[in-house]
């Protein structure tokens, strides 16, 4: 089965780059954001860093565009941007699927995987999902994490429960040990275990439940993020996702514990988006500071979308850190900067004021855009992209309530429902010295919004027509001002 089920990956990447010359030119691809060239994607898994290369493990169907016969996709990358697709990584074999997880590198080969003369396994902890289990597994690789074997006494940590899963790994140098994170979904709970070898675990603690309780928790990941502003200093910060949103918590890990310095009743979103889930990081890059990549599309219409051959996305990989703002502690989130090695053809645009609309020259669905907003006093102010006719995606600023939002209401939402009804969203954000920043990026289906240097997030999907290529500036109830405005076109990175 696992012969078969390598063939089939293999024949799809090698059926695929036949025919490259047709891919990634498809109504919706992204041209920036990482799609696998055919079928279903979700969660990122196993974010590693190794001998200079980037691997991104993602969960993967390799039949077919919607979920199921979940599996471990897998591509690679010198910058996190230019991304080469592998076969198959981790297979499902035996009615049993490979669930979400993460990868670590095992430098002094504690688990005795180390097959050859001086290399390094690559380690994977991942949940395997039958319809009445979940259980946590190792698999390991000898050759960069190009092929994998399953280690043959699996699992290493079973509780024989339905619901537990999403094991994220990292080694605790303080106490020489690994630490992983694991969902108990249905307590909304974080369940943290330590081994000395990845195969043993030892209970550690809980966090949870706390924050938001809309759903199931899910995906965890418990990193060390620098402090802006504080050489050498860092803090610890939890991910969780639920439903189809994120939050994230910021304290103290003392190898045993979480312990959160946020109020608890508090909620912190990483991403304020409509299409933003399952976030995770590589812990150990050559910046020496976590970086994050999350699933963008929504559980809610997820099968849904009308993309083709492929469905799913990851989104722009983003520098993490933490700032302390009126003593409450904030994620700050940053693009990457190699992204602008894909940038051309900058163009400042003039200080402006609007009242009303202001038709820009500027047109596209593939560039970056930032520029300062003062927005109208008593009304709302922003920007419209993929303009045609009646139809724009909406970023705006509401000054009476001190707001800004997205809004795709008025855009092609005719393939489901669910999408068209969750239309809107938004986020607190005061102005500073009455202005705010925004920085957006545009890739032909998908909107990432970064305000006030990272500190309000949003991540959402669009779908235009091919001719919605217009951006308008606004400001209904008065004047706006628009300064320090900068167009340019992001080129392909396939």
């Amino acid at each position: 089965m696992r012969f078969l089920y390598f063939l089939v990956g293999l024949l799809v990447i090698t059926k695929l780059s036949a025919q490259n010359s047709e891919l990634f030119h498809e109504q919706y691809r992204p041209q920036y954001h990482f799609t696998p060239q055919k079928y279903w994607t979700n969660d990122p898994n196993g974010l590693v860093f190794q001998n200079g290369v980037y691997h991104l493990f993602f969960q993967y169907n390799p039949f077919e565009n919607k979920w199921g016969h979940m599996s471990w996709g897998h591509a690679t990358s010198a910058d996190l941007i230019h991304w080469k697709e592998l076969p198959v990584a981790i297979l499902e074999e035996d009615g049993k699927m490979i669930f979400s997880g993460s990868a670590v590198l095992d430098q002094n080969n504690k688990t005795g995987f180390n097959e050859k003369k001086n290399s390094q396994p690559l380690v994977a902890i991942y949940t395997s999902h039958t319809d009445t289990l979940q259980a946590q597994h190792l698999a390991y690789s000898n050759d960069n994490g190009y092929t994998w074997k399953k280690y043959p006494n699996n699992p290493v940590l079973n509780l024989n429960k339905k619901d537990f899963r999403d094991p994220n790994v990292f080694w605790y140098e303080l106490g020489k040990y690994w630490v992983m994170a694991v969902s108990q979904p249905v307590e909304q709970q974080i369940s943290f275990y330590k081994s000395t070898n990845l195969k043993n675990w030892e209970h550690l603690s809980e966090f949870g439940p706390r924050g938001d309780l809309s759903g199931v928790w899910e995906c965890p990941d418990l990193m060390q993020v620098p402090i802006v502003g504080e050489k050498e200093k860092t803090k610890w910060v939890l991910f969780t996702s639920q439903n189809s949103t994120m939050q994230y918590f910021v304290g103290d890990f003392d190898g045993i514990r979480f312990l959160e310095d946020n109020p608890h009743t508090s909620i912190h979103k990483q991403d304020y988006g409509t299409d933003y889930y399952a976030a995770v990081t590589y812990h150990n890059t050559k910046e020496k500071q976590p970086i994050s990549i999350g699933w963008i599309n929504n559980w809610e219409y997820a099968n849904e979308i009308p993309t083709k051959p492929w469905k799913g996305a990851m989104s722009i990989p983003r520098k993490l850190s933490v700032k302390n703002i009126n003593h409450d502690w904030v994620l700050i989130q940053e693009p990457i900067n190699t992204l602008n090695k894909l940038g051309s053809n900058q163009q400042m645009i003039a200080n402006v004021l609007v009242t009303g609309t202001k038709i820009l020259k500027q047109k596209g669905k593939s560039f970056k855009m930032d520029f300062d907003l003062y927005p109208v006093a008593k009304g709302t102010s922003g920007l419209k992209l993929a303009v045609g006719g009646d139809r724009y995606f909406m970023i705006g600023y509401d000054s009476k309530k001190e707001k800004i939002f997205i809004d795709r209401t008025n855009t092609f939402n005719g393939f489901s429902k669910k999408f068209a009804a969750i239309n809107r969203s938004d986020a607190n954000l005061k102005t500073n010295e009455g202005k705010i920043h925004l920085k957006v990026f545009f890739d032909e289906s998908i909107v990432e919004i970064y305000t006030d240097d990272g500190m309000v997030v949003f991540t959402s999907q669009v779908f235009p027509e091919k001719n919605d290529t217009g951006i308008i500036l606004f400001s209904d109830g008065g004047i706006s001002r628009f300064e320090n405005i900068r167009y340019q076109k992001i080129n392909s990175a396939h």
